[in-house]
């Protein structure tokens, strides 16, 4: 489960009847929608509920962050990848229904509104189908399912006018102000001496938690009476831009309009193009990407130190080194100050760096850095969506759209998100019809997304296509991979002779070519598919695709040779062999959360088990890989060199262990979950 990123106990003030309330509203309703203007802390106080509320919970409490999702249509997806639901299929959603169905678990759904019909379909669907899962949504907005709960998230109190100190430093917005304060002048406290001015600053800002931070920040240069006056003499005038709006809203739009306006002309270009960036941004990145057109790029970080330390950016310290990020109020408010004139060669940087970005961070490739790379481009996700989405809205960039999703196909199967890959070269695929590489390349990324999903109705049309260009001048290093995958689609239909010989025409031509990136792959699914077809041969493949990915040092692809070396050695009868290879796959799929490699792991273990008749031990094992067989949409009947094994395995254990006592293991098994099922696979646990 994703830890809850909950801020730090002196970011958190007040709030006990809110907390109080959404406790007693969650015990009796199913549903609770915190609503509010933007910067009044919804989203502080869900986590806070949330990390209260895990005792509660046998099968915990998960937070799905919406904000970065550009398009609803991938909601789905993102709260089953929340949920380690790796690849979860082309039905995402029953696939969600069916893994909380029995789960009594909190589900906690961030920034609903941007994605709002979407949330509430996918909620009401839950609720129908999971009777002991609670929802609790944040939205400016209410969702408008049926049974919501709804309780709208006040600003903090302020003190009225002629409170004595006791009084006034209990109010929850002058502890935040001066906590705050406290921040930038170390020191800073309430005293007789200052509270009246305090408390104006407080009910200026009407007690709106980002109003106070962003006025709090100006301390580190201006005075705190300065700063009264200041807010006092613009305020008026900065509201009166928006008479009709609600007050709340009209003063946190003022409080962000008298932030931009005390920026230097440089900060408030740079605050508008940091918008573009839903996941947040590094200095490299920020210097490639905003720079130009009145910023100059050695100038990037020390205007990134100005927008921190006016509250504006928050810099984090992740793996990878700082990371600069805006609160979605703040993103939404730089977008709307980003002149048009700076949108469109913004976006073309931006754009480009994200094609480049995924191109250079291929998994792909036989590299010893692949794990690296796929960090990194986790991190990016939520950017590279915003890129791929702003693509293939604008038809002239849609070539550029295609090839970021292609590049990226690899990523895709590692993070489980086969369907979110399909979407987006499905995006593609209509807006760049034209028979060029990047097209064919696209094609044939496509069909093996779909393939492995089981979706050979959707692979096929694309996969004819694809063999089709790859046969014209210009595209003839597209024609081994679609030889490839006219290999995996002939196992699926049952015809593994003519499947091994399009694998071994597909290889040939790899080595033809000196593709080692290619060859790869064909070696993968020649060892895996053609372990039952030809299992010496298989065990050949098997062997070469290790060496390979030992010399090279690339340990993602390792992993799966280990596993179709495994699958190979299993068919000619050496299963101690069999057994270790698998072994160390299964560690490694467990360690990085790769839940396809995992889950055949879980499989071939239940087998060699069994071959030991350790056969309560197979049952479990056949019982923890039942759960992920579900979760990632798959069946071991779907696999041509999984099928057989998988039913004598069973069939075997039930006779040794009559069906009641085969029963209580199976479920045992499916009581693990994927990071315990891992160690008891491998003997940890």
């Amino acid at each position: 489960m994703t830890t809850l990123l909950l801020p730090d106990a002196s970011s958190f003030i007040g709030r006990r009847r809110e907390l109080s309330e959404c406790r007693r509203i969650l015990s009796t309703s199913r549903l609770l929608t915190l609503t509010g203007p933007g910067g009044v802390g919804k989203t502080r106080l869900a986590l806070r509920l949330a990390e209260t509320l895990r005792g509660r919970f046998r099968d915990g409490v998960e937070v799905v962050e919406l904000a970065t999702l550009e398009t609803g249509d991938l909601l789905e997806p993102t709260v089953a990848d929340a949920l380690e639901l790796r690849d979860a299929g082309p039905n995402a959603g029953q696939v969600l229904v069916d893994y909380l169905s029995n789960r009594r678990m909190l589900l906690v759904l961030d920034n609903c509104e941007h994605v709002h019909d979407a949330c509430a379909r996918l909620v009401d669907r839950l609720l129908r189908a999971a009777p002991q899962l609670r929802i609790l949504a944040t939205s400016r907005r209410t969702l408008g399912v049926y049974g919501e709960q709804v309780l709208a998230v006040p600003a903090l109190p302020v003190p009225d006018p002629g409170h004595g100190l006791r009084e006034t430093a209990r109010h929850d917005a002058i502890r935040l102000f001066v906590e705050r304060a406290a921040r930038v002048l170390p020191g800073f406290s309430l005293h007789a001496g200052n509270m009246a001015c305090v408390a104006r600053l407080a009910r200026r800002l009407e007690g709106i938690p980002l109003a106070i931070e962003l006025a709090a920040a100006r301390l580190r240069t201006s005075s705190l009476e300065d700063l009264a006056c200041e807010l006092d003499e613009r305020f008026d005038v900065l509201a009166a831009d928006a008479p009709a709006a609600l007050p709340r809203h009209r003063t946190l739009r003022a409080t962000m309009d008298w932030s931009f306006g005390l920026c230097s002309a440089a900060e408030r270009r740079l605050w508008s193009r940091l918008s573009m960036f839903p996941g947040g941004v590094d200095l490299d990145t920020a210097e490639s990407v905003c720079a130009g057109d009145g910023i100059d790029d050695m100038e990037v970080l020390d205007l990134l130190t100005g927008l921190v330390d006016k509250s504006v950016v928050v810099g984090e310290r992740r793996q990878g080194g700082l990371r600069y990020r805006m609160l979605e109020c703040l993103r939404a408010y730089g977008s709307e100050r980003l002149p048009s004139a700076d949108r469109r060669p913004l976006r073309s940087r931006y754009v480009r760096h994200y094609q480049d970005l995924a191109e250079r961070h291929r998994i792909d490739r036989l590299v010893p850095d692949q794990l690296e790379r796929y960090q990194v481009l986790r991190t990016e996700l939520p950017n590279v969506r915003a890129a791929l989405d702003a693509c293939l809205s604008e038809p002239p960039l849609a070539p550029v759209g295609l090839s970021t999703a292609s590049a990226m196909w690899c990523y895709w199967l590692l993070a489980g998100s086969l369907t979110e890959g399909r979407y987006w070269l499905e995006r593609g695929l209509r807006l760049v019809p034209d028979g060029t590489g990047t097209r064919a390349f696209a094609l044939w990324a496509y069909t093996l997304l779909a393939l492995r999903q089981g979706d050979v109705a959707a692979a096929l049309p694309r996969l004819r296509e694809c063999h089709g260009l790859a046969r014209q001048a210009g595209n003839e290093r597209i024609l081994p991979r679609a030889l490839m995958a006219e290999g995996v689609a002939a196992f699926s239909h049952g015809d593994g002779r003519r499947g091994l010989e399009l694998l071994r025409e597909s290889l040939e031509l790899h080595r033809a070519a000196d593709d080692m990136d290619g060859l790869i792959y064909s070696l993968y699914f020649g060892a895996a598919y053609g372990s039952s077809e030809d299992p010496g041969q298989a065990a050949e493949f098997g062997e070469e695709l290790l060496n390979l990915c030992e010399k090279h040092h690339a340990l993602v692809s390792r992993a799966y040779a280990q596993l179709s070396l495994g699958v190979a050695c299993w068919n000619l009868g050496d299963c101690s062999r069999a057994e270790a290879l698998v072994a160390a796959a299964t560690d490694f799929a467990g360690e990085i959360g790769d839940r396809w490699c995992l889950t055949q792991c879980l499989e071939v273990l239940a087998w060699t088990a069994g071959a030991r008749a350790e056969h309560e031990r197979a049952a479990g094992l056949l019982g923890a890989a039942h759960v992920l067989w579900r979760l990632v949409g798959a069946a071991p009947e779907r696999l041509s060199y999984h099928a057989a094994w998988h039913e004598q395995c069973a069939e075997q254990a039930r006779r040794a262990l009559g069906r009641r006592a085969f029963s209580g293991a199976f479920r045992t098994g499916q009581r693990l979950g994927p990071d315990r099922a891992a160690d008891y696979a491998t003997g940890r646990g």
